[in-house]
Parts: structure tokens; C-alpha cells; sequence
């Protein structure tokens, strides 16, 4: 694959997106006297990650959206399984499924030797390595709140339960992002995620071969990147600018051309308020960027571990 190093800018922010809501338990400043090297740190080695392989940016933007999903965002993705608990990386929606998680061990150790001690949780390190992920591929930037600390234990049930899979209705999504705290515009724009990345054959097989609200050519082609039977993991972009962060996503969803059944639960041509989102943000790319600022933040905010709360892993994958 041809390394992308003229298109990702490693040490600079590309978009001047600077939204930075107020919060009572993280600031976005949390580690500039004591580790002021930690951010730089973590961009630069998402930048050679996805410069690497472009899809690790979308991996990096689901570790962060899988670990909020589930008990606040607390590093609990990250954890292997003990004796004591079986982990949130066996759950269905996870399994073969999230990836990652080395180039977060990267992270955390560049950035425990630069910061010379174990400062930066693992919490904050998913929330700051989205940000760069999104903004490396042509996305905004915005100011991440810190302060996040890391859990001691996960559940493989509370994922199981937290996380909306794909087959899911819209008053399914809208309920699991309600319950979140996060709200139908939320819903909209983070699923807009999607503008990046790949889906395995196994999460869009029904909705090819089975959903009649589908752009018939594009199910045609889908078949033949997804067989009805077997190939579960073989993988096809979930929009055609998978290496891009635009609003390439949006729009596929006005033709129909949604991938997963849960995509084009967002557009169904009636004229709700659901429509209405997805047409003005497939139009208004600034306005895009900067609401899905907002609404990373807004997902940044569920339940954080702060204070004394939790602890400061060492190492992401085992509690200390």
C-alpha cells in the first residue's frame, strides 16, 4: 500500500475546528503542565499508523466509540480477560471484530517514556487518538477534555447489552443513544463516522440480500464482494472514500446505498427529522465538521472516571 505522507500533516492540526464545550469533570488541559509532550506524542505515532494502513484511523475512532458505549469511557475495551472477569473483547459486536489495540500499546509506552512516568491513561489516549485519526484523514479537530481515568475491570455482558449492533431499528439506535445521554442529532453525526473505514461481510449480509430499501445495483455489487453463505470476513468500505473523512457517507444514505442495515435506518425518504439531519449535513460540510466536533466530545463525556476514581494503568491491557 503507498504510504500516504503527502496527504497527513503528522504535527499539525489541518482544520481550525476549536470546539471546546465546557465540562465540570474534564478540562482539555488537564496534561499541559504536567506532561506537555503527551499529545504530540500520540499524534505522531497514530500519523505513522494510519500513514501505514489507512483503516487503522477508523479502528482507532471505534476503540473510542466501543469503550464510551460501555460504562463511560474508562479504557474498559482494552482490558484482556482475568480470572476475575471475562472482557468487553469477547463480546459479539467485538469479537474478530475491534482492532488496534497494538498501536495503542505503542502509544502508551512512547508516551509513559516521554512523560517519563505512567500519567496519561488509556482513556484519554483512545479519546486523543480518534481526534487524530479523524483529523488525519481530512477531518476536523477539536479540543479533547482529559482527566479520564482507567477502570479495574470489564464485562463482556455490559458490551454484549451497551453496544448497537448492526441490525438495529432506528427507534433501537435512537434508544441506545438516549440512553447515553446523547440525542437524535448526536446520532446522526456520529454515525456519519462511517465515512471512514470497512465493514466484514457478516454485519451487512442480511441487509444486501434481504432489505428492500437498497439502491439495487449497489446490492448487486455488495453480493459480489459478500456470498450468501461463508466469507463472513471479507470486507468492503462503508462508503467510496473509505480513506477519507467527508461527507461521502451522508449522501450514499439519500441513494440508498447504506451499508449496514443501521446506516440507512438514519434516511428513509418519509421527511422525519432523522432525513432532515442527513440532508443538511450531506450539504454543509463545514457545519458537519463542527457538529461532529461537538458530538465526540458530547460521547467523550459519558461517565468518565475522575479524582481518585479508577486508576492509571501501566499497561492498557491489565489493571496494575
Amino acid at each position: 500500500m503507498a504510504p500516504l505522507r503527502s496527504f497527513l500533516v503528522c504535527l499539525t492540526v489541518l482544520a481550525a475546528f476549536v470546539i471546546t464545550p465546557s465540562s465540570a469533570q474534564l478540562n482539555a488541559g488537564f496534561y499541559d503542565e504536567v506532561c506537555p509532550e503527551a499529545l504530540p506524542e500520540i499524534r505522531r505515532i497514530v500519523c505513522q499508523a494510519v500513514d501505514d494502513e489507512p483503516r487503522m484511523g477508523a479502528s482507532l475512532l471505534r476503540l473510542h466509540f466501543h469503550d464510551c458505549f460501555v460504562n463511560g469511557c474508562d479504557g474498559s475495551v482494552l482490558l484482556d480477560d482475568t480470572s476475575s472477569f471475562t472482557g468487553e473483547k469477547t463480546a459479539a459486536p467485538n469479537a474478530g471484530s475491534i482492532r488496534g489495540f497494538q498501536v495503542i500499546d505503542e502509544i502508551k509506552a512512547a508516551v509513559d517514556k516521554v512523560c517519563k512516568r505512567s500519567v496519561v491513561s488509556c482513556a484519554d489516549i483512545l479519546a486523543v487518538a480518534a481526534r487524530d485519526s479523524v483529523n488525519l484523514l481530512g477531518g476536523p479537530s477539536y479540543k479533547v477534555q482529559l482527566g479520564r481515568r482507567d477502570a479495574r475491570t470489564a464485562s463482556v455482558n455490559d458490551a454484549n447489552r451497551g453496544l448497537p449492533p448492526p441490525f438495529f431499528s432506528f427507534s433501537q439506535l435512537l434508544s441506545s443513544f438516549q440512553s447515553k445521554g446523547l440525542d437524535l442529532k448526536d446520532l446522526v453525526l456520529l454515525s456519519a463516522a462511517h465515512t471512514i473505514g470497512q465493514a466484514r461481510c457478516t454485519t451487512f449480509r442480511d441487509r444486501i440480500y434481504n432489505d428492500t430499501n437498497i439502491n439495487a445495483k449497489f446490492a448487486a455489487s455488495a453480493r459480489r464482494k459478500c456470498p450468501s453463505n461463508g466469507g463472513d470476513n471479507k470486507l468492503k468500505p462503508l462508503d467510496a472514500t473509505p480513506r477519507k473523512f467527508d461527507t461521502t457517507y451522508l449522501n450514499s444514505l439519500l441513494k440508498f446505498k447504506g451499508l449496514l442495515h443501521s446506516d440507512q435506518e438514519l434516511f428513509k425518504g418519509d421527511g422525519s427529522d432523522s432525513d432532515k439531519l442527513v440532508q443538511y449535513y450531506s450539504a454543509n460540510l463545514y457545519e458537519f465538521f463542527n457538529d461532529f466536533s461537538v458530538s465526540m466530545i458530547k460521547m467523550g463525556n459519558i461517565a468518565p472516571l475522575t479524582g481518585n476514581a479508577g486508576e492509571v494503568r501501566r499497561n492498557c491491557r491489565k489493571i496494575n
